[in-house]
């Protein structure tokens, strides 16, 4: 797998036993997380120090949706996957055509998923 040299990802997931398998794996995979961000306003912030290169939103959190998040991500052309239970047709209408990785999921299915975010072939 070639990863750009640069190439942050966003981890906004609030569990924190799920956040850090992810970011464990994105780490041995040679990318750096930006996070991970248990909640909106924390995902915000780290969004004003940093354009990641792609980015994996748990669809909900806690009982507030991650949509701020996504909406910010779709204005700065930043690609993105949701992690939910749920399907993509549960989603408001505007993210019909987001990206979605059902939970639970593989660490194989991340690899993927975050290669196609990226545009590495796979």
């Amino acid at each position: 797998m070639v990863i750009p040299s640069d190439a942050s990802i966003l981890v906004v997931e609030d569990e924190w036993i799920i956040a850090e398998a992810i970011s464990r794996s994105l780490r041995r995979w040679g990318y750096r997380v930006l996070g991970p961000a248990a909640d909106v306003p924390a995902a915000l912030a780290l969004l004003e120090q940093e354009t990641p290169a792609a980015a994996l939103l748990d669809a909900s959190l806690g009982h507030q949706p991650s949509f701020a998040v996504a909406d910010l991500l779709i204005a700065r052309g930043v690609p993105f996957a949701f992690l939910s239970g749920h399907q993509v047709e549960d989603l408001p209408p505007r993210y019909a055509a987001s990206r979605l990785l059902n939970k639970p999921f593989a660490e194989a299915a991340l690899q993927t998923e975050i290669m196609a975010l990226l545009g590495i072939p796979g």
